[in-house]
């Protein structure tokens, strides 16, 4: 794939991968992307997952045509982007590793070198010029690895940025981009929006024409569309109005409750999402309570606590910064509702939260004083 008459794509597709990061599934595959600049000096621009090693090389000799590569750049040292730097230094043994101070830490951890012969150290600002492309780089530390760095060439207005602006799927993969790229940035990045606020501050003043991502596909097109919604998830403003709601049921009498709340909802006009956690995918969970305004949680009392998998669930947002909406509680308790109570102090740390000021509560099944207690919650949220 030609990206630019320079610039050539030579990562990878993998369609044999269940669990990424050992736990988002990805029903798509995965891309590992490399590409390499064509110039006076050639740029590889990192490598990809150890397993896919040598098609990246037979990716890499076919765009080289016999000539070496000059410089590998190195933006990120998570292993399925640098497994196989060592290989690359040993085939290309004049080539030059490009990369952050942190990052040839880290290779020394990897490889046992951090290439002291053959190494450029480079820092926000530094630049690097192939002949016709000139490449400047920018510190991107903890999006979402501290020794990132993206790199912007200038000649053909590509921004190279790391792991920022990538999705779940294989290069082929058929399906929206904002759905598979949101799951991926709150489930990988989500934790740091500060720092990628930082980065797109950085950025704002390029002529960006091109995005290449190390996952998901190059952006050539309505750029604004993505930085846009970078710029709100990284800012934990609320995609769209509507209401999330997550529930555990262990013998369906919450998830009665949970279904009426949805109809009356959407009885309401309000646009909602339901994730049963024990059954669904987690990471769709965590993507849908970003993505919405409010947030309802619904949950048995387990143990004289809350269901596990609600507990992980609501672990999976505060660790992720979850803030600026409204959640409400629901509780299922026989004998001892606690639920509600060990839910909200689970959120108590979280930043401009605001609960919902109905209360429902289940003694074992719903009821009666159930239902209108759900009617007054749609309405609240339907206001809201």
């Amino acid at each position: 794939m030609n990206v630019t008459t320079d610039i050539r794509y030579i990562g990878v597709n993998d369609r044999e991968l269940d669990l990424f990061e050992g736990q988002y599934i990805v029903p798509e595959g995965m891309a590992y992307n490399s590409y390499l600049i064509l110039d006076e000096k050639i740029a590889v621009f990192d490598t990809v997952d150890g397993r896919f090693g040598e098609k990246w090389f037979e990716n890499m000799a076919a765009e080289l045509q016999g000539r070496a590569p000059d410089y590998l750049i190195v933006q990120h040292m998570e292993p399925d982007h640098s497994a196989n730097i060592h290989r690359f230094a040993e085939r290309y043994p004049e080539a030059i590793l490009v990369a952050s101070a942190q990052a040839f830490r880290m290779m020394k951890s990897y490889f046992g070198t951090d290439y002291p012969e053959r190494r450029v150290v480079v820092k926000e600002g530094d630049t690097l010029s192939l002949g016709r492309h000139q490449l400047t780089f920018y510190t991107a530390s903890m999006v979402h690895w501290p020794e990132v760095i993206v790199t912007y060439d200038s000649t053909d207005r590509v921004l190279f940025s790391a792991d920022g602006f990538g999705k779940f799927g294989a290069q082929d993969a058929e399906e929206d981009w904002a759905c598979e790229a949101r799951r991926y940035y709150f489930g990988i990045v989500g934790k740091f929006g500060a720092q990628v606020q930082a980065l797109l501050q950085k950025t704002a003043g390029l002529d960006i024409a091109i995005i290449c991502p190390l996952h998901g596909p190059v952006l050539t097109e309505d750029l604004g569309y993505y930085l846009h919604l970078y710029d709100t998830w990284s800012s934990y403003r609320p995609e769209e109005e509507g209401v999330a709601i997550a529930y555990t049921s262990v013998y369906g009498n919450t998830k009665k409750a949970v279904l009426a709340l949805k109809e009356k909802l959407e009885a309401r006009g309000v646009k909602v999402a339901v994730s049963d956690l024990a059954r669904d995918d987690m990471a769709e969970a965590v993507e849908d309570a970003f993505r919405y305004s409010k947030l309802v949680l619904a949950t048995t009392t387990y143990n004289t606590d809350i269901f596990p998998f609600m507990r992980t669930f609501i672990d999976h947002l505060t660790e992720r910064n979850y803030q600026n909406r409204t959640v409400a509680l629901i509780e299922n308790g026989s004998w001892g509702p606690m639920a509600a109570r060990v839910m909200r102090g689970m959120l108590e740390e979280c930043r401009d939260l605001r609960f919902a000021e109905t209360a429902v509560k289940i003694l074992a099944a719903p009821n009666d004083e159930t239902y209108a207690a759900l009617d007054a919650l749609a309405d609240e949220l339907a206001r809201a």
